[in-house]
C-alpha cells in the first residue's frame, strides 16, 4: 500500500496555503492499494474525519473530505490514516516538516502537514510589500556635521575595539565612529540613487552604547546622533523622498544606566534600583534588591523588564503620548521589535493595537530567526501570523536557505524551503518579510560566500586578524551577486545591510559593524546592486507577483515571478509580467538548462537586465546559464493562464 500526499499542489490541498478564518478546505489523498481500504481517515488536530472515495486515476483511488477551518485562528494540522487487508498506515509530513510531498509511516507521525489559519481582517501596510529597505547600524553609516559627544572617540574606518582593556578593563561598547542623523540627511542622494524605499534604524535612543540596545530613555534621541527636533526633520525629509523609517523597539529589557532603573545615578530620575517607592520598580523582577534581579540573558546590564505590568504598559504604547505612538507622531512608519520571542503575545498584540491607531499605514516587524508561523519559544505557541500581531519577521530563514545553496548546491532542497514558507505564511506577512542576507547579529554575507572558516570556535582575536585571500574574494563576490540576485526577486521586502553594497566583509560584531567606506566603495558591487535594485522597482511582478518554484536541473534552480489578469496575489489592479529566474551557483561543467514553457502560453523571451532577445519559438526554452551566474528573464505571454506543478 502507498499513500501520498503534497501539500503544495492543488490536486491534494485546496485551496493551497495558509487561509482565513472559517475557510473550507478540501483535502485529498491518493492510495495505490491492490484493495480496497476499509478505512480511510484523515486525522485534523486529533480528531478523526472520515474520506470518501471520488475518482481513480492512474491506479491510484483518491479520496477527500471538506474540513470547514475554525473561526478563531491558530494553527491545524492533519495527517491521513488509512486502513486495508489488516494493515494500518500512515501518511503525514516529511522529516525536514517542510510540508509538500509527505512520507508513509507505520505509527502515528511526530509531524503532521499544518495549515496557518488567520483572522479574516489581517492587512499588512501596502508600501512595506512595494519596498526596499536599507538597514543602517547610526554610529557606522555616515558622520555628518559634529554632535555632542561622548564615550570613546574613534577616527573613521578604524577597526572597532573588540577587547576589553581597549575600553579600559571592561567591555563595554562605548567607542563610536560619530555616525549620525545629520550624515543621513546627507547621503539621502546616495539612498535614493540606490532605489531605497525604507530606512530601518538599529537603535537610536540615549544610551551609553554604540549599538544603544541598553536604552537609556525611550523618550530622547542619542545626543551623540541629533536631537529630537532633528530626527523629526530627517522623516519629514525622507518621506517627501519617498523612503520610509522604521524604528528599533528595545522593550522585553532596558539598560542599567537609565532613567528608569537609574544603577549609577546618571539620570534626575528616582529610578527602580534607588528605591522600592520608584515609579518604575514594579517594572523589574528583583530577587533582592537592589543587587540581584532578573536581567537579558544573564547580563546584569540589561534588566528584563515587566511587560504587561501596566505602568509599563500606559507608558510604552497605550497612553496617548505613549512611545510607540509618540515616535509615529514624530514621523516614523513602523517598529521593529528586538528578541520579539521573548516579549509576550499579549504584549505585541497591545503595541500592535497602538501602532495601528496611531497610523493604520504603520508596519510592525519582529526579529524571529525561525518559521514564525510555527515558532514555539518558552514552551507556548506563538501568534505572530495569526492576524492580530506582527505584520512580518526578519527572513532569516530565507537567508540561510540561500547562503546554504550558494556554497553547497542543491537546488531542489533551495527550492523546497522558500516554499515552505510560501505555504506556511499568510501572503500579507511573506510579502512583507524582511529578506536579508546580512545583519548587525551575524557575519557579513561577503565573509560567508568567500568560504571562510566558520565563527563557531573562533574567538575574537581571530576574527579581528582574518582577511578574505583575493581567489577567494573574487568567488564570494559572484556568489554574492546570486545571492541579490535571489534577494530582489523572492516575495518579501529586500533589506540591504549597510556596506554590503559596496564590498564590506567581516565576521560576528562588532566586525560586521564596521564603517562604511565612503570613497573606497566596490564599485562594480554597488552597480550591480542599483542595477537589481531598479529591476525590482521596474517589475511589479517581483513585488506582489506569483511565486512558482518551476524546477531544478542539477544545481540550477529555475522559479517565475507572475501578475495575470491583471491582478497580483492580493487581488489588487496590477500590471500584467512574469519574470522566470534562474541560477548557477556551482561551477561543474553545466551552462545551459532547456525546459518547456509550452504551458505558460509564452510568446518571446528577452534578458530582463540587458533587453537582449532570447531566441524562442515555443516548446523547450534553452536558457545559457553560466556557472556561478544567474539569469533573469521578462516572459511575453499570449494569455493569462498560469499552471501550478
Amino acid at each position: 500500500m502507498n499513500i501520498e500526499h503534497n501539500s503544495r499542489k492543488a490536486a491534494y490541498r485546496e485551496p493551497m496555503g495558509a487561509v482565513p478564518c472559517g475557510t473550507v478546505v478540501i483535502l485529498r489523498t491518493a492510495i495505490e492499494s491492490y484493495a480496497i481500504p476499509d478505512s480511510v481517515e484523515c486525522v485534523i488536530n486529533d480528531r478523526a474525519v472520515r474520506m470518501y472515495y471520488v475518482m481513480e486515476i492512474n491506479n491510484n483511488r483518491i479520496y477527500e473530505c471538506k474540513v470547514e477551518m475554525p473561526q478563531t485562528e491558530g494553527l491545524v494540522w492533519y495527517g491521513f490514516r488509512v486502513e486495508a487487508s489488516g494493515e494500518v498506515a500512515w501518511c503525514g509530513n516529511n522529516p525536514e516538516f517542510l510540508g509538500g510531498k509527505g512520507c508513509m509511516y507505520r505509527d502515528k507521525p511526530e509531524r503532521f502537514f499544518q495549515i496557518t489559519v488567520y483572522d479574516k481582517d489581517y492587512k499588512t501596510p501596502d508600501w512595506m510589500k512595494n519596498a526596499v529597505v536599507y538597514q543602517i547600524f547610526p554610529d557606522r553609516f555616515c558622520r555628518g556635521r559634529d554632535t555632542e559627544f561622548h564615550g570613546i572617540r574613534r577616527n573613521w574606518g578604524d577597526e572597532p575595539f573588540y577587547r576589553a582593556d581597549q575600553f579600559g578593563g571592561e567591555y563595554t561598547s562605548d567607542d563610536f565612529f560619530g555616525g549620525n542623523l545629520s550624515g543621513i540627511k546627507e547621503k539621502l542622494p546616495y539612498l535614493k540613487s540606490l532605489g531605497i524605499t525604507a530606512v530601518y534604524l538599529n537603535p537610536i535612543f540615549k544610551s551609553q552604547s554604540n549599538h544603544r540596545y541598553n536604552t537609556g530613555d525611550y523618550e530622547t534621541i542619542d545626543p551623540l546622533l541629533g536631537t529630537n527636533e532633528e530626527f523629526s526633520e530627517l522623516a519629514g525629509l525622507l518621506r517627501e523622498n519617498g523612503i520610509r523609517l522604521i524604528l528599533d523597539g528595545v522593550f522585553s529589557h532596558t539598560g542599567d544606566d537609565s532613567r528608569y532603573f537609574n544603577k549609577y545615578g546618571n539620570y534626575d530620575s528616582v529610578g527602580a534600583y534607588q528605591s522600592q517607592d520608584s515609579p518604575y520598580y514594579d517594572w523589574y523582577s528583583f530577587t533582592n534588591w537592589p543587587n540581584v534581579y532578573e536581567s537579558w540573558w544573564g547580563f546584569t546590564s540589561l534588566p528584563n523588564t515587566n511587560e504587561m505590568r501596566e505602568s509599563y504598559l500606559d507608558y510604552v504604547v497605550r497612553n496617548d503620548d505613549s512611545i510607540v505612538r509618540r515616535w509615529i507622531k514624530n514621523g516614523a512608519s513602523g517598529w521593529r521589535l528586538d528578541v520579539a520571542d521573548e516579549l509576550p503575545d499579549e504584549f505585541i498584540k497591545e503595541i500592535r493595537k497602538s501602532l495601528k491607531e496611531a497610523d493604520s499605514d504603520a508596519v510592525l516587524i519582529g526579529e524571529v530567526w525561525e518559521d514564525a508561523s510555527n515558532k514555539v519559544s518558552y514552551g507556548r505557541q506563538r501568534e505572530y501570523f495569526w492576524g492580530k500581531s506582527l505584520d512580518s519577521v526578519m527572513n532569516y530563514v530565507s537567508r540561510r536557505a540561500i547562503l546554504d545553496y550558494l556554497l553547497w548546491g542543491d537546488a531542489p532542497q533551495f527550492l523546497h524551503r522558500l516554499s515552505a514558507l510560501y505555504e506556511n505564511y499568510p501572503k500579507e506577512a511573506l510579502y512583507t518579510c524582511l529578506n536579508l542576507i546580512s545583519t548587525h547579529d551575524v557575519p557579513r554575507a561577503l565573509t560567508i560566500l568567500s568560504g571562510a572558516p566558520s565563527v563557531d570556535g573562533m574567538n575574537r582575536e581571530q576574527q579581528a586578524a582574518y582577511r578574505i585571500p583575493e581567489d577567494a574574494l573574487e568567488l564570494a563576490k559572484k556568489r554574492m551577486r546570486m545571492a541579490v540576485a535571489i534577494q530582489m526577486t523572492i516575495p518579501g521586502a529586500p533589506c540591504v545591510y549597510y556596506g554590503d553594497e559596496a564590498g564590506v566583509a567581516g565576521y560576528t560584531d562588532p566586525f560586521n559593524r564596521t564603517c562604511y567606506p565612503w570613497g573606497g566603495e566596490d564599485t562594480a558591487l554597488l552597480e550591480f546592486h542599483r542595477e537589481l535594485i531598479a529591476l525590482r522597482n521596474k517589475f511589479k511582478c517581483l513585488r506582489t507577483g506569483d511565486f512558482l518554484g518551476v524546477f531544478s536541473y542539477e544545481d540550477i534552480a529555475i522559479y517565475m515571478r507572475s501578475i495575470t489578469g491583471e491582478k497580483d496575489v492580493f487581488g489588487n489592479e496590477a500590471e500584467n509580467g512574469t519574470v522566470l529566474v534562474a541560477v548557477n551557483p556551482m561551477n561543474n561543467g553545466i551552462d545551459a538548462v532547456s525546459f518547456s514553457l509550452e504551458q505558460y502560453g509564452v510568446k518571446s523571451v528577452k534578458n530582463a537586465l540587458t533587453g537582449e532577445i532570447i531566441p524562442y519559438n515555443g516548446g523547450d526554452l534553452k536558457l545559457r546559464v553560466e556557472p556561478l551566474g544567474f539569469v533573469i528573464v521578462e516572459l511575453e505571454r499570449s494569455d493569462d493562464k498560469i499552471v501550478t506543478l
